[in-house]
């Protein structure tokens, strides 16, 4: 009988084996250290602190942190909640979005500069975000689209993808869609692997890990381990923070970053087989319990470094560190590699992204396209929507379009296309700000990663609706055309199906801007319903335009639901004849009732369709100038 921690010591222990056989990659990689010294990060000091009688202008999160981590070295950077370890991963990955960071940050030996950096390495975060509509073959494939050098050619790219899904471990799963967290598709040590492989499929240098084995149950953390071991096995630089890890997987890292809360180091070096190097160095500091036998080195060297435990002591373990040989050896180390090799050259780029501006349209296009084939949540459920709505308001205003001969038909008339144009702009609108919203946390993640800029994605995302748009007011205009019965002539058909697909197509842009400006869905909600309002009362129909007030005639001209209903109005009945009273007849009566003229119809157009390219650009500029998502 094999005892579940057996089981994962064999899980992890094979990655030795496999790891051999692996490392002849397709793709060759040039092996990369990185070393930093004195690193000191801090941020502005929080209004709370200083109302607690701080003078300080500064809040200091890492202390003079100083380190090197090496190609084929799997290091672990530990230590307690607020001890700063994603803190430094993401100084040393570039990922802070504030904050002042000084100190020397070297990659073998060259002067980091985050551009050229970005191209060099990779990031696991700790939440898997990946875009749920896609399986895992593809989310690799495009990100060795967007990653990869542009002379590997597409060959050598699938070669290189399926290499990396075997090192992972994720040939079985290549066709299963990703899903969303929690919810469905992969498990979460499926979607932490398939983090890893998307990173891996750039071909980096140095890959950063943020706590890969959270949330797992031992099985899982170790199958994650394995895929982790195999990595670094291929020669590469792999850093991952680890919190409170099982003595098998403690036993695959082969040094440790130990940190202490505030920032600073106290114990860098080598592991050694079952954790001797470490045990041997701390048990030698004086007043510090030994290990119990069979016990997990990691939960003791927290419990020993403890700031209780300092506290009764007397010590401080960070100057006890920092007098210590292991210090010396690892300053050292980091003079020896911080000084270039000869014959290497620093890193250069050509350009800041990999693919060409195109490139990256047509990929993030793929992407988008294949989201939306795939959820049909979200574009079948609009689509029977908008069906429903046309039968509701073809039976409810049946043959309305004909009879014009009182002004109260031609009001019902008018009301039929104003609450249409409402309905299904409002549930176009609303309908767009989740899928958006979900896309953008994804959007974070590949912006930071170097694979494109922020108007590939924009051009992405907008053309994509274009066609569903189209399929959508096609079905409603054919159908309420014919129930409501407007007059059958090509020129006015023409105009009714002009006029609400590009409605439809504002009311969806505008969807996805109020998620660009705003942090969260539920502020975008609010923002967007702020607008339906004011949209509705400024439209025309509740007041017409002569009778509102003139300090607010001129909003109207900015309304765009005011054109839709303008363009409706005039272009189905602002030429007829028909007397609608003794006195006038239908184009009159539009004309000094609604303001309503049919010569004014080319104007109409234009500006029906600048509002979705307006808005269109506002989420574009939205989605490059605001990042949300700060760290």
């Amino acid at each position: 009988m094999i005892s579940e921690d057996d089981e994962n010591v064999r899980l992890i222990e094979e990655s030795e084996t496999e790891g051999e056989k692996k490392k002849g990659m397709v793709l060759p990689f040039e092996p990369h250290s990185i070393t930093f010294d004195n690193v000191v990060y801090s941020v502005d000091m929080p209004q709370e602190i200083k109302d607690q009688g701080s003078t300080e202008d500064r809040l200091v999160l890492l202390k003079g942190v100083s380190g090197a981590f090496r190609p084929g070295v799997l290091t672990a950077l530990m230590g307690v909640s607020g001890a700063g370890k994603t803190t430094l991963m993401d100084v040393l990955a570039g990922r802070k979005t504030g904050g002042y960071i000084d100190g020397d940050i070297k990659i073998s030996g060259y002067p980091k500069k985050q551009e050229t950096f970005a191209r060099i390495s990779g990031y696991c975060e700790q939440n898997d975000i990946h875009s749920p509509y896609i399986t895992v073959y593809e989310s690799l494939v495009y990100s060795a689209w967007l990653r990869l050098p542009q002379d590997v050619d597409k060959n050598n790219r699938k070669m290189f993808v399926e290499e990396v899904m075997e090192l992972v471990e994720l040939t079985p799963l290549r066709s299963a869609l990703v899903g969303l967290p929690g919810v469905n598709g992969l498990s979460t040590e499926q979607r932490k692997r398939l983090t890893i492989a998307v990173e891996l499929v750039a071909n980096p240098s140095i890959i950063f890990m943020d706590e890969p084995t959270s949330g797992l149950d031992a099985r899982a953390a170790a199958i994650v381990m394995r895929a982790v071991r195999n990595t670094v096995d291929t020669g590469r630089t792999v850093v991952c923070t680890i919190h409170q890890p099982s003595i098998n997987i403690f036993e695959a890292f082969d040094e440790l970053f130990l940190m202490k809360r505030g920032g600073q180091e106290i114990y860098v070096g080598p592991l050694g087989r079952y954790s001797c190097h470490l045990i041997k160095y701390f048990e030698s500091l004086p007043g510090v319990s030994k290990i119990k036998e069979a016990y997990n080195p990691a939960t003791w060297m927290l419990e020993v470094t403890a700031a209780s435990q300092e506290m009764t002591l007397g010590v401080d373990f960070a100057d006890l560190y920092k007098k210590s040989d292991l210090y010396k050896r690892n300053k050292a180390l980091i003079t020896e590699l911080s000084t270039p090799r000869p014959g290497t050259k620093d890193l250069h780029f050509e350009t800041q992204f990999s693919q060409p501006f195109w490139t990256q349209c047509m990929a993030c296009l793929w992407k988008q396209h294949l989201s939306y084939w795939r959820n049909p949540s979200y574009t079948a459920v609009r689509f029977i929507f908008t069906v429903i709505l046309a039968l509701v308001f073809g039976t409810l205003f049946w043959d309305l379009g004909r009879r014009v001969s009182r002004s109260q038909d031609l009001l019902n008339a008018m009301g039929s296309m104003y609450a249409a144009t409402l309905f299904l702009g409002v549930q176009n609108c609303s309908s767009v700000q989740p899928v958006v919203a979900v896309e953008r946390t994804v959007f974070y993640r590949e912006r930071a990663a170097g694979m494109y800029s922020a108007l590939p994605y924009a051009f992405g995302q907008v053309i994509v609706e274009i066609p569903y748009v189209f399929v959508q007011a096609a079905f409603y205009g054919i159908i309420v055309y014919a129930m409501i019965g407007f007059e059958w002539t090509v020129a006015k058909f023409f105009w009714y199906l002009f006029i609400m697909y590009f409605t439809l197509l504002y009311f969806t842009f505008y969807g996805m801007m109020t998620v660009a400006i705003s942090p969260n869905q539920n502020v975008a909600s609010i923002v967007a319903a702020f607008f339906y309002a004011v949209w509705n009362l400024f439209s025309g129909f509740i007041v017409p335009r002569p009778r509102i007030p003139i300090w607010w005639r001129w909003y109207y001209w900015l309304c765009p639901v005011a054109w839709t209903l303008y363009g409706l109005v005039a272009s189905q009945f602002g030429d007829l004849q028909t007397r609608v009273s003794n006195d006038e007849n239908v184009e009159q009566f539009l004309g000094h009732y609604f303001g309503f003229e049919h010569d004014f119809l080319g104007v109409v157009a234009a500006i029906i369709v600048a509002w979705p390219v307006v808005f269109a650009f506002l989420f574009a500029f939205a989605i490059k100038a605001f990042n949300f998502q700060k760290r």
